[in-house]
This record gives C-alpha cells, sequence and structure tokens, in this order.
C-alpha cells in the first residue's frame, strides 16, 4: 500500500545522533527545510547549542536527552516530542559508534555496549515510533541508518559491522510485517559509504593507530540528502555512494575475492599512517564523545563535495532518459567509426 508522506515544511522529525555528524547535518538541513526538528543524543551540551542554533536563525527545536541502549529514554524522547510538537512524522534511527580490533581483542562489556547502541538503539527508536504511528493511524517515515558494512563485513570493524547486519535485517523483517498488516509506515535503509565525519575518534580503537578513513570520502551532507529524500518519499534503499553499492554487489558476486580484498586491505585502510592511538580504548562507547563538530580528521585520497549516485537514486527518470541518450550517442559515434573504417 503506498504511503502519503507530508512535504518536509510540515513535519516534525526526530533525529537521534544529532550531536554530530551525520546527525547534526541532518539536523540543521531539516529545519533550514521548515521542519520541527527534535534533536537526541547523550552530549547535553552540544545538543543544546543546536536547538538554540535552529531557534536564532528562526526554525523550531527541542533538545532531548537520549541514551538510545536505554528503552525509558528513548519513550521519554518519542512522549517530548509528542508533549511539545503535537506529533511525529518522521523518525531518524542515526545513533551509532563503531569499535576498531580483531574480535579476539575486544572486551565483551564493550561489544555489549556498541550494540546497545548500534542495534538495540534502532530497534527501541523504531517501535516508539511505530506506537505512535498506530494509535493516531498513521502515516509516517521510519529511517534506519545502516551501513555498507552491514552488507560487507570488513576485518577491523567486524564487531560493528556485525551490528549493522542486525539492524539491515530488523528493518527488512519489520518493512515486511508493517506491509502485511497494512499499516501505512514507509520504511528506509540508508547505505552509507565512508564519510567525513568524527566517527573514528569517537569510537572504540584495539588497534595500535588512531582510526581513519583512507580513500574516497563522501560529506555528510549526502548522507542528511538522502535521508530528507525518504522523509519525503518512500523508498526501500538510499545508497550513499557508488562505493556503498559496489561493496554489496561485489561481495555478493564474488565473496571469495571481497575476502581476499579485505584481508589484505582492511588492516591498513583504517589506520593512520602517522597517528598512534591515544586515550582509553572504550574512548566514546560509555560517555559521550565531544559534540557540535560535523567532520572528522581522516587521510583521503579523495573528498567528494556530493554523492551523485543519491542524486541519480532521487531523480530516477531524468537519470535513465540521460543513461539512454548517452547510449544512443556513443552507437551513434560507433557506427560512424566503422562507416569512416570501411
Amino acid at each position: 500500500m503506498p504511503v502519503a508522506l507530508k512535504p518536509l515544511s510540515q513535519q516534525v522529525i526526530v533525529i537521534t545522533g544529532a550531536s554530530s555528524g551525520i546527525g547534526l547535518v541532518t539536523a540543521r538541513m531539516a529545519a533550514r527545510q521548515g521542519a520541527k526538528v527534535v534533536a537526541a543524543a547523550r552530549n547535553d551540551e552540544a545538543l543544546n547549542n543546536l536547538a538554540e542554533e535552529i531557534r536564532a536563525q528562526g526554525g523550531q527545536a527541542i533538545a532531548v536527552h537520549c541514551d538510545v541502549g536505554k528503552e525509558e529514554d528513548v519513550k521519554n524522547l518519542a512522549d517530548t516530542a509528542i508533549r511539545e510538537f503535537g506529533r511525529i512524522d518522521t523518525w531518524v534511527n542515526n545513533a551509532g559508534i563503531s569499535i576498531f580490533g580483531q574480535v579476539w581483542d575486544v572486551p565483551m562489556a564493550d561489544w555489549h555496549r556498541m550494540f546497545d547502541t548500534v542495534y538495540w538503539g534502532v530497534v527501541h527508536g523504531s517501535l516508539a515510533a511505530l506506537a505512535h504511528y498506530r494509535e493516531r493511524g498513521g502515516p509516517g517515515a521510519i529511517i534506519n541508518v545502516g551501513s555498507f558494512f552491514g552488507d560487507r563485513a570488513p576485518a577491523v570493524q567486524s564487531t560493528y559491522a556485525s551490528a549493522k547486519f542486525a539492524v539491515h535485517g530488523f528493518t527488512e523483517g519489520m518493512r515486511t510485517e508493517l506491509e502485511h498488516n497494512g499499516i501505512p509506515v514507509s520504511v528506509s535503509l540508508i547505505h552509507p559509504g565512508r564519510i567525513d565525519t568524527p566517527y573514528n575518534e569517537h569510537a572504540g580503537n584495539f588497534m595500535p593507530m588512531q582510526p581513519v578513513h583512507r580513500g574516497m570520502i563522501y560529506p555528510p551532507e549526502a548522507v542528511a540528502e538522502a535521508i530528507l529524500w525518504c522523509a519525503e518519499h518512500p523508498k526501500r534503499d538510499m545508497y550513499v555512494g557508488s562505493q556503498a553499492k559496489a561493496a554489496a554487489l561485489i561481495g555478493f558476486l564474488a565473496p571469495h575475492f571481497t575476502d581476499w580484498v579485505m584481508k589484505r586491505l582492511m588492516y591498513t585502510s583504517h589506520q593512520s599512517r602517522t597517528r598512534r592511538s591515544s586515550g582509553p580504548p572504550s574512548r566514546a562507547l560509555f560517555q559521550p564523545g565531544y559534540g557540535g563538530h560535523e567532520r572528522g580528521t581522516h587521510e583521503p585520497h579523495l573528498l567528494r563535495k556530493h554523492s551523485f549516485y543519491v542524486k541519480a537514486t532521487k531523480r530516477p527518470v531524468a537519470t535513465a532518459a540521460l543513461l539512454t541518450a548517452a547510449a544512443l550517442l556513443i552507437g551513434s559515434a560507433l557506427r560512424r567509426t566503422d562507416e569512416w573504417d570501411t
């Protein structure tokens, strides 16, 4: 059953993990487009600064302290949003934190804490949103931020990838159950590639060097663009960056080759060449990390300004027309070349 979603300018949007990175950028972009923003995270100072900034620019926003791994915190988040703004239209499950380290080197307490945030936070948030949508009869949107590591697990971030695999599985199962019962809720899964956020600075680290992103990196605005598109348009999956789609496709078509690539590259591509790891290994797992920063410190080979894949996904008809035109032009050029050769 098709779900009719409101324009963003008429929405109340809840965003978890809003104190930095993707969540912070998404909150700012949503507010600029007229949405009422409910920003949630553990870092109260960063959240309050964000809410004050949005209100100073003429927008509407509230800050709600929330540890998404605690069900009671998430229930309070939903109750506060409804009390302040009367309803929820879109719920974005964005909060997350990674761990760098081989599976046998990561303490079990850190495993559990990471799963509390990455997986159980999505479950808690989705069920809180669903309770509200079902009570009022919908419609609404749930947008879960997954990862290309939820499509193909790498070495070194194997703990984090296992939690993201669980997020992807939960999202697919929940979507099917909603469709079976005719409940008008759009469920979208975002698949980001490597994104320029403080993700690595917050992550637990049991490797010798500072975690970094290397290779091609996309801006957090590209992920926010995909999230906010899904808030207005029911969309099953949105891949941010061609690398995200390629990882899923190559991992499916050539799993042994992908294993070989992972074991050769991931131990070096996830770590700085020059900076050793500092601070406690668990870092922001058990307490809030620093907030208010959209971007992190990386060692990229190529820093993209946007994702063409996101823009193409948003405009499939125009993209298909352009590809068809390009194919016709190439075909015409090849035919002329054949004629000249003869």
